[in-house]
């Protein structure tokens, strides 16, 4: 791996939802440092959809050191919002495969829809490995049949929760 750089891409709205659905307190910046750690990410771009009240916690991951991609998003019946990014980390990550033909990637969902995009990297030998926000049972089985290793943020709880401040 010496000389090549490792990127990470993280499906925002995957992560979000592994983590309210688990009442897991996630602590992003110990997340992006742990990807770097762990994997060498040298950058770690973070797809979500741009919903403007949420302008303090954007600038929190950005000093936590994640590159923010953003979707407009559009809100359906009963102001339930809507913005799915898989499309945009797809091409994000189809267009940085070409510009840097070094790089390996680490692509951070549990959802299936990336099962063409994981084939894709295996065919170019550019891809390290997923991390599933969510366990091994709720992983997508079609991740898993890639073949590509799979972590997953759940075993490193302890590691990735955020610490109580002490009084």
């Amino acid at each position: 791996m010496r000389g090549h750089k490792t990127i990470a891409y993280v499906d925002g709205a995957n992560l979000h939802n592994a983590i309210r659905q688990y009442d897991w307190s996630f602590d992003y910046a110990r997340f992006r440092v742990w990807l770097r750690e762990k994997y060498g990410a040298d950058k770690a771009y973070l797809f979500l959809g741009l919903i403007p009240r949420n302008g303090h916690i954007y600038s929190r991951l950005q000093e936590a050191g994640f590159i923010l991609e953003f979707k407009e998003v559009t809100y359906g019946g009963g102001g339930i919002v809507e913005g799915n990014c898989d499309a945009d980390m797809i091409v994000r990550v189809m267009r940085d495969t070409y510009e840097h033909p070094n790089d390996q990637t680490v692509i951070i969902t549990s959802d299936g829809d990336f099962t063409s995009l994981v084939k894709f990297l295996i065919e170019k030998k550019r891809i390290r490995c997923i991390v599933s926000p969510s366990p091994s049972n709720k992983c997508s089985i079609l991740l898993k049949r890639t073949g590509v290793p799979i972590s997953y943020l759940f075993d490193q709880r302890g590691i990735l929760s955020k610490r109580k401040s002490p009084r």
